[in-house]
């Protein structure tokens, strides 16, 4: 493990770091070990109004250039990742807690969005539809929607920022994005990388192309959402959050794309490999000590293997080890990103045994450093429990046993939140079922919750609106035109 330099910077406006035009900082915390890395601005509209200005100055040209141009940024973006690999694991494994085989997969797969979207350059595309009329054409054109605001989230601070800025940057739209003030540092010095290729010459982008800033969402992320300036805010968060961004935006009839909260079930049927069914569902909950809007949140299995289940399971999640990103061998679960988060998930689980929930395992924060909570399962629960309706984003899993596969249904479908579900099953006629009848963006049979860059990842209900990922998350960032060409 080398020594981290502890780092201050500004905010990353016109291809360069440049001093907040507020004063005031907020320390970025280890939170294994609570040293402070470094300081970042704590932001202010007068910071969002440069960046968003330069971005709409900058907006024609870029959209001009082909999309062939706009991709080989992208891939120099990804070129820089992958040179820049191990410097970027070490930051943001420190930043998050995060254990180094989960930092380095999300480093490595940000290089492969960019190269993924760089690659749809030449594949997105009109069409031609036929007229009523003799001698006319009618085109479907697709164009930039204008500039973009990215706000990004704590969890996955790198990845997600690429999910805001590659789509948006190949669709042709200049981008502003608000990293989280709690785990900034690794998409500052990816920017700062970027000043580095383009002063060397390595990286052509006209300033205002791109803007990475950082800041508390009250002050600089309500500023960028307020403005007049975006053609869409594309947002990761709470539902919250994600509320108060619908209303800032519906001043301007600003399009939204907004991914909330989740929820997330899974239904184990007496059929399937339990084994596998364990595997799966303690590698979801305990990737990033459950800090991951898509993995298992809930699970629902058939009472004539609840036992045999719940045994296994309990045995699974005693077992995993909680540790922090540098041990060696790595563990398999780390702390939580902070004493806020620490707190909000001993306190549903309090409430949960205050209502009559048994501990099976765990229910109690670790000592030793950093914000560690015991791997926890949970049963007999009320499907109407806080615990089991409410997000918990901890190692947390509540169990509740069923009949029928009707039942299961039923249950599973009982949230406001619809991000992702999974099933556990070998009867092709319930995968069937479950892929019309369980009412998520995503569902997942026989696997583990993690969705593919070729994908569409989307919630419904209140997990939010539009989505990201594959060709369909490039269609959020252009607008629709229909041309009407009559020939005389």
């Amino acid at each position: 493990m080398s020594e981290f330099q502890y780092v201050e910077y500004g905010q990353w406006i016109g291809n360069k770091n440049v001093p907040s035009l507020d004063s005031d900082r907020i320390e970025v915390e280890n939170p294994t070990d609570h040293s402070i890395l470094g300081t970042v601005p704590a932001g202010c509209e007068a910071d969002a109004n440069v960046a968003l200005d330069l971005a709409r100055k900058a907006q024609p040209e870029w959209a001009k250039k082909p999309a062939v141009q706009r991709a080989a940024v992208l891939k120099k973006m990804a070129d820089i990742i992958r040179s820049n690999r191990v410097d970027l694991i070490d930051t943001l494994a420190r930043e998050q807690a995060k254990i180094m085989p989960l930092a380095t997969v999300e480093i490595d797969v940000t290089a492969d969005y960019f190269d993924y979207h760089a690659g749809l350059a030449r594949s997105y595309e009109g069409e031609i539809l036929q007229s009523d009329n003799a001698r006319e054409h009618i085109y479907v054109h697709r164009a930039p929607i204008g500039v973009a605001v990215g706000i990004c989230p704590w969890n996955f601070p790198f990845f997600v920022m690429a999910r805001k800025i590659a789509p948006s940057l190949l669709a042709g739209c200049t981008t502003v994005v608000k990293s989280s003030e709690l785990t900034p540092l690794t998409c500052f010095r990816f920017a700062s990388l970027l000043t580095e290729a383009i002063e060397s010459g390595t990286l052509e982008m006209e300033p205002g192309t791109l803007a990475i800033l950082t800041g508390y969402g009250t002050t600089i992320g309500e500023a960028l959402c307020k403005s007049p300036i975006p053609g869409i805010i594309s947002m990761t968060g709470s539902l919250e959050t994600g509320k108060a961004i619908m209303r800032n935006a519906a001043e301007n009839m600003t399009k939204v794309s907004l991914e909330l909260g989740g929820k997330a079930p899974a239904i184990v049927m007496e059929d399937c490999d339990l084994d596998a069914a364990v595997e799966a569902i303690v590698a979801s909950r305990v990737i990033y000590s459950g800090q991951v809007c898509n993995c298992a949140e809930r699970a629902y299995v058939q009472a004539s293997v609840y036992d045999a289940f719940v045994s296994k399971l309990k045995e699974k999640m005693e077992a995993s080890v909680v540790g922090g990103p540098f041990d060696s061998p790595a563990p398999d679960c780390c702390g939580l990103v902070s004493k806020t988060q620490l707190d909000k998930v001993k306190g549903m689980v309090d409430r949960a045994v205050s209502s009559g929930a048994t501990v099976l395992c765990g229910g109690h924060v670790m000592d030793g450093p950093g914000y560690r909570y015991a791997p926890t399962v949970l049963a007999d629960m009320n499907q109407g429990d806080e615990i089991m309706q409410a997000e918990i984003f901890g190692p947390v899993l509540p169990v509740l046993r069923f009949d029928k596969f009707d039942d299961a249904l039923a249950l599973a479908n009982d949230s406001e939140f619809g991000l992702a579900s999974s099933l556990f099953t070998n009867d092709y006629r319930l995968i069937e079922r479950a892929r019309t009848e369980l009412l998520f963006g995503e569902t997942y049979i026989n696997r583990f919750h993690f969705e593919a860059i070729q994908g569409f990842h989307a919630g419904w209900r209140k997990s939010g609106v539009g989505g990201a990922d594959g060709k369909h998350g490039l269609l959020e960032y252009l607008s629709t035109k229909v041309v009407y060409v009559q020939h005389s």
